[in-house]
């Protein structure tokens, strides 16, 4: 396959919130080290943390001018050799970006080749572009609830496409959970997904209702996707010893932890983030789990599009997820199939 000298990517040019911060370029293909590959693109996906890194705002921060996103999806076309970079050439994959390069909103990535997973047959690429961020975050986080020996948990954020997967896989485990959103027609929505204990934050019983359920359940872990004020609400109601693990920072505003609740309550605050999570697995560990997890796509783990954007839209992408997150994932698309 000849391969073109020059590819189309969406280029951020300064960390802002102001329009303009990122625009299509052309890109030349550098040569590949010893292990990369060359991912021809079908799709980037567009993730919470990627409009935080956009906003210089995120835990990792790249050197400018770089191509954003985290996750994606194509087809290998080019190895710089290494046995596992060679075992990868002609597959689809899904991918995630390298630290310090360039991500997947364009129609051409380099990345590592430990940094492809590829795709069984049952999985199509647009669902391969979102296999890493929130399916894996998702089974980890769980399995930390499994590990610790919760009898059952409290999830904040729980109509968003990670929350709606928590709750699809642990119903599948029978693990109970008490699912907090913030509006009355999320909680029908999630009911109709099999939830059986939905709490609406804006309700004058909130409090109470958490506080009853969580000591019926045993409800000892909050995996937090939205900090701020509902944190410290959830965890006071939480019953003695229980602990709080933040993954997501949706407010964007700090959490509220009254002293009281870590010194008389023995109650616990941590974070969990997927980028340092996921290093500290072996590469065993990495291969059982994610081969878990693409079992559980079709299903489980199956993420709603809600819209495919071409990349040259890639602004309109961008703005269309942030204001409205809960409808559904939205691809930037190169308009690319294999």
């Amino acid at each position: 396959m000849e391969l073109p000298k020059s590819y189309l990517a969406y280029e951020l040019k300064e960390y802002s919130n102001e329009p303009g911060r990122a625009k299509i370029v052309e890109k030349e293909i550098r040569p590949l080290k010893k292990g990369e590959v060359l991912v021809r693109i079908h799709s980037g996906s567009i993730n919470p943390s990627d409009l935080m890194f956009m906003r210089g705002l995120y835990g990792i921060k790249k050197k400018l001018p770089v191509v954003p996103g985290f996750e994606g999806s194509g087809v290998v076309v080019k190895s710089g050799g290494g046995w596992r970079a060679n075992s990868l050439l002609g597959k689809p994959v899904a991918c995630i970006s390298p630290n310090k390069g360039d991500g997947p909103y364009a129609e051409y990535m380099i990345t590592d080749g430990y940094s492809c997973i590829p795709l069984n047959k049952e999985t199509t690429l647009e669902q391969g572009a979102c296999l890493f961020v929130n399916p894996i975050t998702a089974w980890a986080l769980l399995d930390q609830v499994i590990r610790e020996k919760h009898k059952a948990y409290v999830q904040t954020g729980a109509a968003s496409a990670l929350g709606k997967m928590l709750l699809r896989l642990s119903n599948k485990k029978k693990i109970p959970g008490i699912h907090i959103v913030r509006r009355k027609e999320q909680v029908d929505l999630l009911k109709s997904l099999g939830a059986e204990y939905v709490l609406d934050s804006s309700s004058p019983n909130f409090d109470r209702e958490l506080r009853v359920t969580a000591n019926k359940l045993g409800a000892t872990i909050l995996l937090d996707a939205v900090a701020g004020e509902i944190t410290g609400r959830a965890l006071a109601a939480m019953p003695y010893g229980s602990k709080c693990v933040v993954y997501g920072a949706l407010s964007e505003e700090p959490i509220t932890f009254h002293p009281g609740l870590g010194i008389f309550q023995d109650k616990k605050l941590e974070g969990f983030w997927l980028s340092s999570w996921m290093p500290a697995q072996s590469p065993f560990r990495l291969w059982r789990i994610t081969s878990e997890v693409r079992s559980l796509l079709g299903k489980e783990f199956q993420t709603e599009i809600a819209a495919r954007i071409p990349l040259k839209e890639a602004d309109k992408a961008i703005q269309e997820y942030s204001q409205n997150m809960t409808r559904g994932k939205v691809l930037i698309s190169t308009g690319w199939n294999p």
